[in-house]
């Protein structure tokens, strides 16, 4: 019997996978970096096809692609601690934060990045 390797892996979503033509990486970096992440080393065999962007244990992965496909209605949504400050660093860089309905009471808005994603912007998640 081989002896079994336990690893200690935390339970959750570790990344979210966005496509970004390559004219657009520079851009969406900038962006992602207004809500808090920060460019992160990729294995040499991923270099030149994406970038990864980490904030707190969650990352961002942008899909370099020619012909990038962006949906309609996903969205990948972002819990941010300084909510009012992130939305004023939105809008100073030119980005216009939709406000949505509060349904469990805290404020959240919509905005979408340079590539075209749906990014929603969360004071605080719902309740478990």
């Amino acid at each position: 019997m081989r002896p079994r390797t336990i690893y200690s892996v935390p339970v959750g979503l570790h990344h979210l996978a966005l496509e970004v033509s390559p004219d657009r990486v520079d851009d969406c970096v900038g962006f992602w970096a207004l809500l808090g992440f920060q460019r992160a080393a990729v294995p040499e065999s991923l270099v030149g096809r994406v970038l990864w962007l980490n904030k707190a244990g969650s990352s961002v992965h942008l899909m370099v692609t020619d012909e990038p496909v962006v949906p309609a209605l996903g969205h990948a949504a972002v819990v941010i601690d300084s909510y009012e400050q992130t939305l004023d660093r939105l809008r100073d860089a030119g980005f216009e934060p939709e406000p949505r309905a509060e349904h469990w009471g805290a404020a959240r808005a919509y905005v979408r990045d340079p590539a075209g994603h749906v990014v929603e912007v969360m004071a605080a998640p719902p309740p478990v």
